[in-house]
């Protein structure tokens, strides 16, 4: 076991990834108009820097988690935080919209290396007596760098321009590394020596495409429809696959067998797909029905990632004294109430009950995520603590995904591809409280999942 000292340093560079990877993220949609204006960019392409960074992480998330495993975790993530890093440094020296989104698909892969093994690695270092604690403020970390990518990198891009974002990548990164290179001495490899899964990464990959590109179209026609069936038919040929190989990337034993990992991964899914979407329609609530401006719009939903923030290291050290299962249900709990409460939002609802559920909805994900990550890590051999990694991270990939999924096909139907403006506006308020209503029953599921393992949690 580490000492005290390495265990607070690596704790530490975990956190600086955990901050760095979500703050692009965020604070890269705000850069977006003025990248297209430099260079002339269509909104299509626009959306390509960010999609493409996404889907990379997605598709290289499961394999990076295995590759930590065989090849040594430390590794991996150093790895992964010295690409993430140069990448980051190419990009502002970019010359075309073409070069940011090729190289925000290898910063996707870096990003994979990171967040594949982060977790496994906390795990790993920490004991069982300190690890939900050590999980919690990792995980607050995330949400810290939600809550400062729009309004510190606004400011950055406001006085200094849209490169001075991927400038700063340099230095956060490189201290991460540096810190990592000096005080993570230990390498974790329990599956050293075991051959890598190709194939069945040629059938994923593949398949995380045709998903993404499906949803991200189906409004558009019947095609998208098509690309959807084709990615769902590739993954089922890949849990086919998984289930005969003997060296898997996807231990589908383990979602087999272990009732805790594969109810715990499943609860994980159903609570990303139920919260995901309502900050994008909280903003669109606040700006087109309550007539807010982007900032203050933005200054009202920052309310949910720092209760998260705040609460997640609490939540963590809660789960390590009162059964983590029962702290995790009860969060998912707090996310049904909160979803019921946004389901029941109208014109004339005061600004004070969306900060409340804000609230609520916030305390119930610090309540839920760091405890249900504790639960997963800990159900499973070291040997497979990077699948177990990679995967909990490709639940809130694909919880992501269905959640825009369900928004897209309802706005299809209900609004009929229409803008929100002041006469389509009961239009949307119906398509919002279906889609919270929806998204509040996923929850109720979600519940049912966390409960069901509640038993072998104790």
């Amino acid at each position: 076991m580490s000492t005290t000292s390495s265990r607070s340093a690596i704790l530490f560079a975990v956190c600086m990834a955990h901050f760095l990877m979500p703050f692009m993220m965020s604070a890269v949609g705000i850069a977006l108009p003025d990248m297209g204006r430099e260079f002339s960019a269509s909104a299509m392409q626009l959306g390509l820097v960010e999609t493409t960074y996404v889907l990379s992480a997605s598709i290289f998330l499961l394999a990076m988690g295995r590759f930590g495993d065989i090849h040594g975790r430390r590794k991996i993530f150093q790895l992964g935080i010295l690409v993430f890093t140069l990448i980051g440094g190419l990009i502002s020296q970019a010359w075309s919209i073409e070069a940011v989104i090729a190289l925000r698909f290898l910063q996707g892969m870096g990003g994979a290396m990171v967040m594949a093994t982060t977790m496994a690695i906390v795990v790993s270092t920490f004991p069982p007596n300190e690890r939900g604690k050590a999980l919690g403020i990792a995980i607050a970390s995330v949400y810290a760098g939600i809550s400062c990518g729009p309004f510190f990198g606004g400011m950055l891009v406001s006085a200094f321009g849209w490169r001075s974002l991927f400038y700063l990548v340099l230095p956060l990164g490189l201290i991460t590394f540096v810190v990592t290179r000096l005080k993570m001495q230990e390498e974790w490899a329990e599956a050293k020596g075991e051959p890598f899964d190709w194939a069945g990464l040629l059938i994923y990959g593949p398949s995380i495409l045709l998903l993404i590109a499906g949803v991200s179209n189906l409004s558009k026609g019947w095609w998208a429809w098509g690309l959807l069936l084709a990615s769902n038919l590739g993954l089922a040929l890949f849990i086919w696959w998984e289930s005969r190989n003997r060296y898997p990337i996807l231990n589908v034993a383990l979602l087999r067998d272990n009732r805790t990992f594969a109810l715990s991964n499943l609860a994980a899914l159903f609570n990303y797909a139920a919260t995901f979407g309502v900050t994008f329609f909280l903003s669109l609530y606040l700006q087109y029905v309550k007539g807010m401006g982007p900032y203050q719009a933005g200054t009202v939903l920052i309310t949910q990632p720092i209760m998260q923030t705040l609460f997640s290291p609490f939540c963590g050290r809660l789960s390590d004294r009162v059964p983590a299962g029962m702290v995790a249900t009860s969060g998912m709990a707090l996310c049904a109430v909160g979803l019921a409460v946004a389901a029941g939002l109208s014109a004339d609802s005061s600004l004070l009950m969306v900060i409340l559920l804000l609230v609520l909805l916030g305390a119930g994900f610090a309540l839920f995520s760091s405890p249900n990550v504790s639960i997963i890590m800990g159900s499973v051999e070291p040997r497979y603590l990077g699948i177990a990694s990679g995967l909990n991270s490709s639940m809130r990939t694909l919880g992501m995904m269905t959640s825009m999924m369900i928004i897209t096909l309802i706005f299809s139907y209900l609004m009929h591809g229409q803008p929100v403006t002041a006469e389509t506006q009961p239009a949307f308020l119906s398509s919002m409280r279906l889609a919270l209503l929806i998204f509040c029953g996923l929850c109720v599921i979600g519940i049912g999942c966390s409960f069901g393992r509640v038993q072998r949690t104790q």
